[in-house]
């Protein structure tokens, strides 16, 4: 076998991915992660289709489906006037067109389902508490590939020649949950919610193993420091009303309402080398993005999967170079997907008339097409 031992770097979804992905091919890994104990971080996030059938070949996907919610469709609403602008089904049409359902789910579910699986695995170890400089940290077994899955703040990218660098985007996140008893009616219980308005737009989807709404709303702002979940400031708070000028006032006065927003700046990274010598950088440690498309765990779940179909059948420089070739491209066309998306939900005046024009005159089945390249990709298999 090409590659018999790895080291892995990170233990979020990339990196235990990584190693489950690798156990099922017969390579033992190691997973060293800073922190002394894997807790609660972070807030909802979307399964589709192309993440959720790789979980399900991994022997994840039937934990997460007793827990999460499917939801019905997926919308596009009017942030002013609460009108809905389009919708994409989802639910049982996701599983009938894409091979594979689309949930909605705390990250921390999705965390505890792929660690369980990782600690019942034999060929894995996990080392918690070991705090990372560059390079590889001492492992137990001579590593012949080193995994860093450990973020947009990775420091074994430092060692990779020519590789990406971390950039403030230039959006914010305000992030805050609603209990579902609270939660105002024009949230729907059955469906993920996108609320569009000029230079900001609202997610919203009901968790249903919490019993809340997760709510993000990301608008523009000013360049922000390196923290990523943090109470706003009396002037963050007043920049996020700024943005909402024009909006539907029950929304406006939703979150004005919140006493716990986490002001989340949104990092991502530039482009660059994911790969050199025997070390490779896969999901935000390569390629950090907005989440305006809605994938960044889910493109931490296919690099991991196709880095070890890579490495199951391949020298590691071989590997290491056809994974970089084979993902790039995706990841390429996903920003710009993002970047469209950022353009159309925040549109204002005209365009903003456009869009909605535009919107309403595609059919549901229209619009779930546009997504068959994301949605209804299939992993490469050894």
């Amino acid at each position: 076998m090409p590659v018999d031992h790895a080291v892995i770097i990170g233990a979020g979804i990339a990196g235990l991915t990584a190693a489950l992905s690798l156990s099922r091919r017969g390579i033992s890994s190691e997973i060293f992660e800073q922190a002394d104990e894997l807790t609660e971080v972070g807030a909802g996030l979307q399964l589709s289709p192309n993440a959720s059938r790789i979980l399900a070949g991994l022997g994840i996907l039937d934990t997460l489906s007793k827990i999460w919610l499917e939801p019905e469709s997926i919308r596009l609403i009017s942030g002013s006037s609460l009108r809905q602008l389009a919708v994409v089904p989802a639910g049982k049409f996701a599983r009938q067109r894409w091979g594979a359902p689309y949930g909605v789910l705390h990250r921390t579910t999705l965390q505890k389902a792929l660690l369980a699986a990782v600690e019942a695995e034999p060929l894995c170890r996990l080392h918690l508490g070991m705090r990372m400089e560059a390079g590889p940290p001492p492992s137990e077994r001579l590593a012949d590939v080193v995994i860093g899955a450990d973020g947009v703040w990775s420091k074994l990218r430092q060692s990779i020649a020519g590789g990406p660098s971390p950039r403030f985007s230039g959006n914010i996140a305000y992030r805050f949950t609603i209990a579902e008893d609270e939660a105002p009616g024009f949230l729907d219980r059955t469906s993920v919610s996108a609320f569009l308005g000029g230079s900001a737009h609202l997610v919203s989807y009901p968790l249903k193993e919490t019993g809340s709404f997760n709510m993000v709303a990301i608008t523009d702002g000013n360049i922000a420091p390196q923290a990523w979940q943090s109470e706003p400031t009396a002037e963050q708070r007043a920049q996020l009303r700024s943005r909402l000028a024009g909006w539907n006032a029950a929304i406006v006065s939703l979150l004005e309402r919140q006493p716990k927003l986490t002001f989340w700046p949104l990092f991502e990274t530039t482009s660059g080398a994911w790969q050199d010598g025997r070390a490779v950088l896969i999901g935000d440690a390569a390629h950090a993005m907005m989440p305006f498309a809605a994938q960044g765990a889910a493109m931490a779940i296919e690099d991991a999967y196709e880095l070890a179909a890579c490495l199951s059948d391949r020298p590691v420089a071989e590997a290491l170079a056809h994974f970089e070739r084979h993902r790039a491209p995706r990841i390429a066309k996903l920003r710009q997907r993002g970047a469209f998306n950022r353009f159309a939900y925040h549109a204002r005046g005209p365009i903003r008339i456009g869009r909605d024009l535009v919107l309403g005159l595609k059919p549901p089945q229209s619009l779930a097409a546009d997504l068959d390249w994301i949605y209804g990709y299939r992993a490469m298999r050894p």
